[in-house]
Parts: C-alpha cells; structure tokens; sequence
C-alpha cells in the first residue's frame, strides 16, 4: 500500500480523498493556493504546501510546483480528484516517469477514452452506440462545423474534445448560431482545458441522462459496472440532482451493452474508476463521453451499494485485487448538489460563512468542507455541499432529502437550496416526466 499520498485538489473532494486515506492507514500532502491556507483539506491532511496564487493556472494546475511539492514531501502517489489535473494525460506520464504513482488511468487510457472525440471512436468500434458521424471528426474552423451539421442534421451540440463538468458545450440550432457563437465557444475550451479541439454530435431534444460507474482492474483482468445514474435535472449542461436507480428507464439490450462496456475496459487496459455517460431516449441509450476520473456524483452510488468507491480506487492502484462482482443495491438514493449562487439569476456568491449547520439523521451524508467563518474564494468551482439521501424507495428518499433541505443552514453566501426544495417538490419529478432539457424550459416558473 501507499505511504504517503499527496491530494492535487481542494474542496470537499479533497477532504473526501483525505478521509478514505485515513481510514487506509495512509499518510496525505494537501496542496493549496496562497487563498486556501485555511481551507479545510489543509487542516486535515498530515502535511500541506502551498503550490501557487489564487487562480488555478498558478497553483492547482501548476504542473511543476505539485511535482516540487511531491518531491519535497515524498509523496508515492497522487490523488487527482475531479477537474483541475484529473484528466490530463501529460500529468500522468509525467508522474509516471518520476515514479510517482497517478491514482487513475495510464496517460494511453485517458488519451484514448478521456478524449472525448477519440474515445467515440472507441466506443463505436466496441458496438456501444453513439449519435452522429460514426467517425468523429475534429472541427476547426466554422467551414468545418457547417459541414458535420449538414452530415448530421440540426440540432446538434459541439463539444470540447477535452471537455467536461458542462464546460466547453454548446448546442446550436442553425447556423446563423455556429457563425455567431463557435469562436467563443472555442476559447472557453482552451481557457478552461488548455485544448480547443472540439467535436460535434447530434442533440436529442428529450433524452435523459444516464451514467455507468464503472471500476477496472487490467492486471487481473477484472471489470465491473456499479449501478446506472440518472443525472437528467442539469441547468445549462450541469448536473445538479443525480439518483440511484432511474426508475424511469429501461434500455433495450442492456446486457449486451454491459458486455461491450467491460470489453472496451479491458481491450484499454483502463485502470481504476470511471464513468461512461449515455443519453437516454425511447429505451435507447447512445454513448457520448467517458470521464477517466472519479465523478462529482460518486456518493450517491456509494450510498445505493453501501461501499467506499474511493479506497477501493486507492486499492486497484496499488496493486491490490479488488472484485465487487455480487454487490447488490440497498437504497435507494437521490443527490443534491448546493453551490454558492444565486439561486435567482445563478450569479456567484462568494464571501464569508457566518454560520453553518448542516443535515443530519438518518438516512443522510454531508460532503463539504465548509465551515463558520470560512470564506468561500470567488477564484474556484461554485460547488460548496453535497447532500445524499437514502431510503428503501425512491418515495422514501425523497422525503428524507426534503427534510433535510429543511435543516440546512449557511448564513452569509446566496446558495441554491431553494431551487432544490421546489424541484423536488414538481410534478414532473416526483412522476419521473423530466429530462436534461427540463429544468432550463420550467426554471421560470420558479423564479
């Protein structure tokens, strides 16, 4: 097992990391901005060292000082998290030449699978079905984007090949849209991903959204899938509630696309955790991406199956052998997301947390790293608490997730609980009638 490993993140999914380190004996470095000295990732770990200024680009994503910094601590292994490094392919070999373990995929897998243009390739070659061009292509320019849609019809969505968390997308109805909004859309994939190639798909107009959690383990020749997601309630590509299970989908030959999603693991010798994510319409489900990293919605899976998929991720990268064949889900589950913003206009609310107080009881987990007088940083992501309920039914979870919204406290930043107690209280989602485009077409009778 590690001895010491060294968390390239912030945020509740840096304490997150933190916590299964512990619980597996194991030592941890956090690193930190010159603006989260008293973050609480930094209060938990056994070590922390500042790797830069406030904006990512000068710490978080600041490839030489993390490795100074494992150097200077000893770290064996890193733990990337979500976003930030996650899924960076040069950060990868650039650790392995160090000999320091990457606590995720080999660079190969996330180049062929995180790269979202290469990785449709692959799923179409291992028969998982996927929407547009059966070869995907990458987009250059506005001739280039002006083509694929005459080949794929409109709508369609163009994406960062590198692309994720909803950033880097855009869906474009006609061209008069392609002309106006391509450039931009191009430089915020290169802003936020550091890569402007882009690639396009075909845009069902009523699809939800569904996931497989999925863990590899190439050296013994081991794949599973951990339960299907339903993360359909989304705001401008965001995920915002995700559930365990979608009682309202049944996919037409899912064992088949199981098999084929084992066999795309195996045939990459993917390691670790990952998630592939489908659009679902007409009990048809169509591949459009795969993230090579743990997900923001990992506890809601964790919840439903009553597992930790942190240390086990921990434990196949190691070199421990890992099997979670005959797992059986116990609950059912429902995740809220609870970011700092506005929850009228969604503008950011950054500033300081007078108070807090968080749900509690049974049927409950809290992910955050908030804390009384702790300052939310106006630099980062706007995600600040995640809340997961469990109950034996759907029914059942979401009334515990309705009380506990109830509960909840944070005085001093705009948050969006409120949006979370009326969408869970819409006919639409307690029926099951919603998908990804349902929240921005009925969000006005909220506000």
């Amino acid at each position: 097992m590690f001895k010491k490993i060294l968390v390239a993140n912030r945020g509740e999914i840096a304490v997150r990391i933190i916590r299964a380190c512990k619980e597996l004996d194991i030592k941890t470095v956090a690193i930190h901005s010159n603006v989260d000295t008293d973050a609480m990732h930094v209060k938990l770990a056994d070590e922390s060292i500042c790797v830069g200024s406030a904006l990512p680009n000068g710490s978080y994503l600041n490839i030489p000082s993390i490795i100074s910094a494992i150097e200077i601590t000893g770290a064996d292994a890193v733990h990337p998290g979500y976003g930030f490094l996650s899924e960076n392919d040069k950060f990868s070999q650039i650790l392995s030449s160090h000999k320091v373990k990457f606590i995720g995929p080999s660079s190969k897998s996330i180049l062929e699978l995180g790269n979202k243009s290469n990785a449709l390739n692959l799923a179409n070659d291992n028969k998982l079905p996927i929407l547009g061009n059966k070869i995907s292509k990458n987009i250059e320019n506005l001739s280039d984007a002006h083509k694929i849609a005459d080949e794929i019809g409109m709508p369609i969505v163009i994406k960062a090949s590198y692309g994720g968390g909803g950033k880097g997308m855009r869906v474009f109805n006609n061209k008069n849209e392609i002309d106006k909004f391509f450039s931009q859309l191009k430089s915020e994939a290169k802003n936020y991903f550091g890569d402007d190639t882009m690639y396009a798909e075909k845009f069902l107009t009523n699809a939800k959204h569904i996931e497989f959690q999925v863990i590899s383990d190439p050296k013994n020749n081991y794949a599973e899938i951990i339960g299907q997601r339903d993360c359909s309630i989304q705001r401008k590509n965001q995920k915002i509630i995700e559930e365990i299970p979608s009682e309202f989908v049944k996919i037409n030959n899912l064992k088949v696309i199981e098999k084929n999603i084992k066999n795309l693991l195996l045939k990459n010798k993917y390691e670790g955790l990952g998630t592939l994510e489908f659009l679902y319409q007409d009990n048809e489900i169509f591949f459009i991406e795969m993230n090579t990293r743990l997900q923001v919605e990992h506890p809601v899976t964790e919840e439903a199956f009553d597992i930790d998929l942190v240390k086990y991720q921990i434990m196949v990268a190691a070199g421990h052998k890992v099997d979670l064949t005959n797992l059986i889900r116990r609950n059912h589950t429902i995740e809220c997301r609870i970011n700092a913003e506005n929850a009228k206009d969604f503008s950011p609310s950054p500033g300081m947390v007078n108070f807090i107080n968080v749900p509690g009881g049974r049927g409950i987990r809290v992910d955050t790293a908030l804390y009384t007088n702790y300052k939310v940083n106006p630099h980062y992501d706007s995600l600040v608490l995640k809340i997961i309920s469990k109950g034996k039914d759907r029914n059942e979870a979401i009334s515990v997730m309705k009380r506990s919204l109830e509960e909840i406290i944070i005085d001093g930043i705009d948050t969006n609980i409120e949006l979370h107690k009326w969408i869970l209280n819409q006919k639409d989602f307690i029926s099951g009638i919603y998908n990804t485009n349902w929240l921005e077409k009925n969000i006005s009778k909220f506000n």
